[in-house]
């Protein structure tokens, strides 16, 4: 039996999309439902637009790169922003076509979280940085280093996730982040 890779790829139960330079230049369906946006819309766009903030694409990139040129693969949890501005937690797992150049070609999976976790406060671009790291089981020192900043910054972060979401203490809080 033959198989329509290009059904497949259509069909497939992720949002599917491929890229070039952060471009997209093909999607599949549930990518759409997901984002809440036709095909059309999406082809030739840059993937900033399913980010939240202009500042999340480019320290998402910034940071993704490094990794990407060293295994080929990159995955995280992170706050997606639908079409109609809602916000919503996506698993994003990716692979370079080239890992000399991480940005040049690659594929990538989104699955929408939305479910199982909820995007209930408002927060900053970094509050939702530092979240997502904290969802993945970094400590302050090992977010820090991740995004760049120092862990005394990541703990004033923490400390307004904290507030927000009215944690009595880290464990508490990552409770809330992953319940929604």
């Amino acid at each position: 039996m033959d198989i329509d890779y290009r059904l497949a790829f259509d069909l497939a139960p992720v949002g599917l999309a491929l890229s070039r330079n952060r471009i997209i230049v093909d999607c599949n369906r549930r990518l759409c439902e997901m984002f809440g946006a036709s095909r059309e819309l999406l082809l030739g766009q840059s993937f900033q637009l399913l980010y939240p903030s202009a500042i999340e694409f480019e320290r998402t990139g910034s940071r993704i790169a490094p990794i990407l040129n060293h295994r080929g693969t990159y995955a995280d949890d992170r706050i997606m922003k639908r079409s109609s501005g809602e916000t919503f937690w996506c698993h994003v797992s990716g692979r370079a076509l080239n890992q000399s150049a991480p940005h040049e070609a690659g594929i990538w999976a989104f699955e929408d979280l939305s479910a199982s976790r909820v995007v209930k406060a408002e927060l900053t671009a970094r509050e939702r940085e530092v979240a997502a790291r904290l969802l993945d089981g970094l400590t302050s020192k090992q977010i820090g280093k991740t995004l760049a900043i120092s862990h005394r910054t990541v703990e004033i972060y923490r400390a307004r996730l904290m507030r927000k979401y009215k944690a009595a203490n880290t464990g508490d809080l990552v409770s809330r982040l992953m319940a929604g």
